[in-house]
């Protein structure tokens, strides 16, 4: 085993060609198969914090086979190769690409790995699943999007906000025009940062990619594709305590509103930063009052908690002026359901998954974006979209 630096991670979501030859299910199983489903051999990078989420999710599903784990701390990768039951664990990509074959890497590491690690994947011929962002620009993204099609495979990026059946009333309710003509939106979320890694707070981290990221989802989600951004970003605190590297210099945004303007007159605003008193903490239990808000001339609705872990909607129209609760239980939605959700539609047992990974790139564009118009004053025009509507 090869020597590997130390980054330490406090697991705050527990409380709550080298490269031989791999079985890749894709193309044809990817592109309108009919037979039966079968298991599908994933891999997972990144056994820190994230993994303790995702891996009791993915390792309950009949379609699944986990195959090997890795790690740049090699103990963790063991750990949660020993706590699975998997048989293969690694201390380096480039181990892991060489070593079992297997269909689907889950990418769990510090965002700023994504882009390369991703890259390293789809060029060994494996579909990818990537925590979010799956890159560090839009170019870098559309790059990956375009070789993973130009190889006969697939990459997808979360968050997987689209798959709750709050996601999908709401957008029933806009398409059926409950809310008459919708003019406007507002989502927030926030906290008071992490501290258990400085990668969060480095060039290519900020409160825009690891917390604005879902409302950008869930709004361009519902109102559909952006096409122009303004924004306002800020850092609020410029030095941080941090477990891994100590007091650092703060680089990224910890503070941030973003406009879209989504045509048709819809224009909507997020706000997320590393600054916010929340009781609710990172986990969410317990907010129970809207963090998504959508208005027309007919109605109003507020998903109530967040995004990633909703508990329900409330209504109010003109046909009904009191305001109701709809859709009171997430059911099996969970946020790290999305690598589960795509290894299931690889395995042949679901349909085409509504997560999309034009509606990730168009996220991506979004951030990058807000960061150019909050440098220059300028409003930025988009290029990305996205099937639209969502499912």
């Amino acid at each position: 085993m090869s020597k590997t630096k130390k980054l330490s991670r406090r697991k705050f979501i527990e409380q709550s060609a080298v490269l031989g030859a791999a079985t890749v299910v894709a193309p044809g199983l990817l592109q309108g198969r009919s037979s039966p489903a079968k298991k599908v051999r994933v891999s997972i990078i990144g056994c820190g914090s994230v993994s303790t989420q995702y891996l009791p999710h993915i390792s309950k599903s009949p379609h699944v086979e986990l195959v090997s784990t890795c790690d740049i701390i090699p103990a963790r990768a063991q750990k949660a190769a020993e706590q699975y039951g998997i048989k293969h664990w690694y201390p380096h990509i480039d181990q892991l690409l060489a070593g079992e074959p297997f269909d689907l890497l889950l990418n769990l590491t510090d965002m700023q790995e994504h882009g390369r690690l991703n890259k390293l994947a789809l060029n060994a011929g494996r579909n990818v699943w990537s925590e979010k962002p799956m890159a560090n620009t839009y170019a870098e993204g559309k790059a990956l999007f375009d070789l993973a099609k130009s190889k006969g495979l697939r990459i997808w990026g979360a968050p997987a906000v689209v798959n709750s059946p709050q996601f999908a009333f709401m957008a029933e309710q806009i398409k059926a025009g409950k809310l008459g003509r919708v003019a406007a939106a507002h989502a927030h979320y926030g906290h008071l940062g992490p501290t258990w890694s400085a990668f969060f707070y480095e060039k290519g981290g900020g409160s825009l990619p690891d917390l604005g990221v879902y409302n950008l989802a869930t709004l361009t989600g519902l109102l559909g594709p952006a096409k122009y951004i303004t924004a306002m970003t800020s850092i609020v605190t410029p030095q941080r305590k941090t477990d891994d590297k100590g007091d650092i210099a703060v680089e990224a945004e910890d503070n941030a509103i973003v406009l879209m303007d989504h045509g048709k007159g819809i224009i909507s605003s997020v706000q997320c930063g590393f600054n916010y008193f929340d009781p609710y903490g990172h986990e969410g239990k317990g907010q129970e009052k809207p963090t998504i808000s959508i208005w027309g001339s007919g109605g109003n609705m507020n998903l109530i908690g967040y995004d990633w872990a909703p508990f329900g909607v409330d209504m109010a129209t003109l046909e009904n002026e009191k305001t109701v609760r709809h859709v009171p239980d997430p059911g099996a939605y969970v946020w790290q359901m999305g690598a589960t959700v795509i290894a299931e539609y690889m395995a042949g047992a679901t349909g085409e998954p509504r997560i999309q990974a034009e509606h990730a790139l168009h996220v991506l564009e979004v951030i990058e974006a807000a960061r150019k118009a909050a440098r220059t004053g300028k409003r930025v025009k988009l290029s990305s979209t996205f099937r639209y509507p969502v499912g």
